[in-house]
């Protein structure tokens, strides 16, 4: 067996891993039925078909149809920066709200891009504050600082 793409292959066994680890982890809550499902129902199944995502793509990246690739090095850069963004956001939600927290995350980590471009990054910020406050303010009616606490 000859791996062609191995960024596919790697990150076909990190699904498998995680959803092994997930399912195996779900087996010690209480299963029950499709009808009436257990808190281990959803997460073992989930698992399980992480687990069968990652094999797909795991043995599609030995196919003879796959593009040939090669893993590039570890870019740590990126990875703090996107890491930051999130602690961030998490340190700052209560003190500066919601929208403006989520704007900051969405325009730091936009940094992380080899293709960094300021209208895309102000665009997505805008639509992922809108999709905050629709799914979570207004669809689920969670309580969260909206602005800043100096505004209020």
């Amino acid at each position: 067996m000859h791996i062609r793409n191995k960024p596919d292959f790697w990150s076909g066994i990190m699904f498998i891993a995680i959803g092994v680890a997930f399912a195996l982890g779900a087996s010690n809550y209480s299963m029950g039925t499709a009808a009436r499902m257990g808190p281990g129902y959803f997460p073992f199944w989930l698992g399980t078909c992480l687990a069968l995502l990652g094999a797909i793509v795991a043995l599609g990246s030995c196919s003879k149809k796959a593009e040939e690739a090669e893993v590039e090095p570890f870019d740590w850069k990126i990875a703090f920066i996107v890491i930051g963004a999130v602690v961030l956001c998490g340190a700052a939600l209560n003190f500066l709200g919601v929208y403006i927290s989520i704007f900051l995350l969405v325009l730091i980590s936009s940094f992380a891009s080899h293709e960094f471009s300021w209208p895309v990054a102000l665009i997505t910020a805008v639509a992922l504050v809108l999709f905050v406050w629709l799914a979570f303010i207004k669809g689920l009616g969670l309580v969260f600082p909206l602005w800043p606490v100096f505004f209020a």
